[in-house]
């Protein structure tokens, strides 16, 4: 297991604001079990749903922007998880764009690549190895979007979402799998002990024009349309 355990340039979790919050947080103190409950709840909703300048950044710089999504999330919930002796493995996939229509639209949905990077945090715990993906979406963001498509009982892809029962998903950790995005994956990379590791040989392929333009322009739509959701509702509906 100790290869679960160590830091890397991404899993920086000897960094002092990542300390600092173990210390405030009093994790090390608590039994393991809800130690990786209390970390899984933290990184889910207190790191709210959102898209970063790149999937490469460190757990630390994830921590100070203060959101994430699958793969800046799952950097920071392993850095977490690490520091507090709990061992963890990242998981590459990539799943079909229409997974994010609704959040993404118009040109930058349009010039999106086709199957989009994607990964989940794998935990070892009480002897076995737990899938962990649910922590993406923040309840907040994840209620407002059941509120709004209230008439949806059964399976919903979009809007971040890709899931077979949309008003009841399994997103809460009682030693069980997670999951909010997994009925869109398209292609598996199998397992790394690191996002670096993974990050070296499987990444987001796309122009660097393309790339230009997400990060100064088409995230910003996105987590512009993202934070709507999540903070304007009139009458339980979102307003548009």
């Amino acid at each position: 297991m100790d290869q679960y355990l160590q830091a890397t340039a991404m899993l920086d979790f000897s960094n002092p604001n990542i300390q600092k919050l173990i210390e405030i947080k009093h994790w090390k103190e608590q039994n393991e079990f809800d130690r990786l409950k209390a970390i899984y709840l933290f990184v889910r909703d207190d790191i709210a749903f959102g898209y970063n300048i790149d999937d490469n950044i460190p757990a630390s710089k994830v921590l100070e922007d203060g959101y994430g999504q699958c793969n800046t999330k799952g950097t920071l919930f392993m850095a977490l998880l690490r520091a507090c002796e709990i061992p963890c493995r990242v998981h590459g996939f990539t799943i079909d764009k229409k997974l994010q229509k609704g959040v993404m639209s118009g040109f930058v949905y349009n010039n999106a690549p086709q199957n989009i990077f994607h990964s989940w945090v794998e935990v070892y715990f009480e002897s076995r190895w737990y899938e962990l993906e649910a922590f993406i979406l923040d309840k907040a963001y994840l209620s407002k979007l059941q509120k709004q498509f209230a008439n949806c009982t059964g399976s919903f892809c979009g809007y971040g979402v890709a899931v077979k029962d949309f008003q009841h998903p399994v997103i809460d950790f009682n030693g069980n799998n997670t999951y909010i995005q997994s009925e869109g994956i398209t292609q598996d990379f199998g397992v790394w002990d690191s996002p670096d590791e993974l990050l070296k040989n499987h990444h987001q392929e796309v122009s660097g024009i393309k790339a230009f333009a997400y990060r100064h322009l088409g995230r910003h739509l996105m987590n512009f349309t993202v934070k709507k959701i999540r903070n304007s509702t009139i009458n339980g509906k979102l307003s548009h």
